[in-house]
């Protein structure tokens, strides 16, 4: 499946989640943050990949952390356009 194709998808599937949104709950999700441990792994392991030293194992768990960082990035972008919509900052 193409990126787009991925991306029209998780909007697809999203679509009842933004329309759950409430001003506290867009405002948490805009304010989500990796743990500092999470951030260090993610770094570690982005590095271990430019150099192609990945281990299975490793590039199993990598591609877990950019899944799961695409989805709240996305995430996070439907409730910055709520909150706008919703007149919040």
């Amino acid at each position: 499946m193409a990126n787009g194709d991925t991306t029209a998808v998780l909007e697809e599937m999203l679509e009842p989640v933004t329309r759950a949104f409430s001003r506290e709950v867009a405002q948490a999700l805009v304010n989500v943050r990796a743990s500092q441990a999470a951030q260090a792994r993610i770094t570690v392991l982005a590095e271990k990949c430019n150099e192609g030293l990945l281990t299975p194992e490793e590039r199993t768990d990598y591609e877990t952390y950019v899944q799961a960082v695409d989805l709240i990035s996305l995430l996070q972008a439907k409730a910055r356009v709520w909150l706008a919509r919703h007149g919040a900052s």
